[in-house]
């Protein structure tokens, strides 16, 4: 089973040209942070209410993404706001995602092309050569937003996680996310650490915009 960070990764991949789409660094950062709290949060060691989060237990995983998180994260019992939570973490973000490419590169889902942009800037491709995985996210996220099906508490927490980021276009067409709304409210009730993601990234990227803005 691939990871959020992993399936975020794919997502954001265009399957065609092997590039990243075009989303804002405030968007990644917050997707990819907030995809490794909740799966923290899904192996018990971080705990969360709307507002504050708090570690649970500071056992490593043997995932150098969790890990580091979990790690910068602080000590047990220690609570701090899971917009605060996100906001530091997002200097990390671009080793996170190169060791989620790693990943999906020892997978064989993706291989790396070298190359040269305008001859002067060394730029990396990663292909898809097996996306069965890329497909089935899309897939299986499709199914579950379109359907009343009864989904897997992971799937709840991604959904509530790419709607947050307002990435929902990579999986549903304009009108296939209108018709949709209704479920994707009903979703994000299920799950509490969703929830929680949801408000404080839409906080993250307000603070970034602004930070932004400033300059």
């Amino acid at each position: 089973m691939l990871s959020f960070a992993e399936e975020i990764v794919l997502l954001l991949l265009d399957e065609a040209e092997g590039t990243f789409v075009p989303v804002p660094e405030s968007v990644f950062g917050v997707v990819v942070v907030g995809a490794a709290l909740m799966d923290l949060a899904i192996h018990n060691r971080v705990d969360a209410d709307l507002e504050q989060l708090m570690v649970v237990d500071g056992t490593p995983l043997g995932d150098d993404i969790l890990d580091d998180v979990l790690r910068r994260l602080g000590k047990p019992a220690g609570d701090l706001k899971i917009t605060q939570a996100i906001y530091d973490t997002i200097p990390y973000v671009e080793e996170y995602k190169s060791r989620a490419l790693a990943r999906l590169l020892a997978h064989g889902i993706l291989r790396e092309e070298n190359g040269r942009h305008l001859w002067v800037f060394r730029t990396r491709r990663y292909p898809v050569i097996d996306n069965a995985e890329q497909h089935e996210v899309r897939t299986r996220l499709r199914q579950i937003l379109l359907t009343d099906e009864i989904p897997d508490p992971r799937d709840i927490a991604l959904i509530c996680l790419i709607d947050a980021c307002h990435l929902l276009a990579f999986v549903l067409s304009p009108e296939e996310i209108e018709a949709a709304k209704s479920r994707v409210e009903q979703l994000r009730k299920m799950d509490l650490i969703g929830q929680a993601v949801v408000k404080s990234a839409s906080e993250v990227q307000a603070i970034i915009r602004y930070a932004a803005s400033s300059l």
